[in-house]
């Protein structure tokens, strides 16, 4: 199972300051030290945290592992995909007022946007992974749309305790299912830290988890390759 380590949060401490440190370039080759599968980006449309030339530094020093670049279906990010070329996009909804990722994508809203942001990319050869709640209907519409992958939105299973921890846990073992059953690759993620990764690495048919906040958060006292390592480890263990 790959790990992909989102290093946004580097950057999200730098912006707090409006100033040039802790630069989020440097991140990429401790994290891929620590054991990485791949580095994660998202830029959005507001600039919160990765900015333009975060992106291109990081293209060019990610080259033995796989860049995820996640980003809202608009033509403008499709544009800067198409030129910055990174392994894979992963198109996630966006609010501007939210703090992070809420939920997955809508499809009865911006299907046609998705669709078209799909067609384009995949078309010039980067696969294109859905960020879609642990829902059949989303599956289906991942399907239908022509994309490659999904995400599986892991948020409502983190944030779950007790018994509901363990219904959210089956929407998504169900929802990795039904995707793997109909050809799609299977990604997961949002939410996952030290403590709840287990149960989902566990999952069968998972190619991926997508973990970012949780280990920038370790990080800052352990640093970022050791952070990086022990997410991994559990990863390994569960699997």
């Amino acid at each position: 199972m790959l790990l992909g380590v989102n290093i946004d949060h580097v950057a999200t401490v730098r912006n707090a300051r409006g100033g040039c440190e802790p630069d989020p370039v440097p991140a990429v080759p401790l994290a891929i030290k620590g054991g990485a599968d791949g580095i994660t980006v998202h830029l959005r449309e507001d600039r919160r945290h990765i900015q333009d030339r975060d992106l291109k530094e990081i293209r060019k020093r990610v080259k033995d592992v796989e860049l995820n670049l996640e980003m809202a279906a608009t033509d403008e990010m499709t544009g800067i995909a198409l030129k910055i070329k990174p392994d894979m996009v992963t198109l996630v909804p966006e609010k501007r007022q939210e703090l992070t990722t809420e939920g997955g994508l809508n499809f009865k809203t911006s299907g046609k946007k998705i669709k078209k942001a799909v067609d384009l990319l995949q078309g010039r050869g980067i696969p294109v992974s859905l960020f879609i709640n642990p829902s059949i209907a989303d599956i289906e519409a991942s399907k239908k749309i022509g994309a490659r992958m999904v995400e599986i939105h892991t948020g409502l299973y983190s944030n779950a305790r007790g018994g509901k921890q363990a219904k959210e846990l089956s929407r998504v073992k169900k929802a990795v299912k039904k995707a793997f059953e109909m050809g799609l690759l299977v990604n997961a993620g949002h939410g996952l830290n030290y403590t709840n990764v287990g149960k989902i690495a566990s999952i069968k048919g998972i190619r991926g988890l997508y973990i970012g906040h949780s280990i920038i958060s370790r990080a800052v006292f352990v640093g970022i390759e050791k952070a990086v390592n022990e997410m991994k480890k559990l990863i390994k263990e569960s699997e």
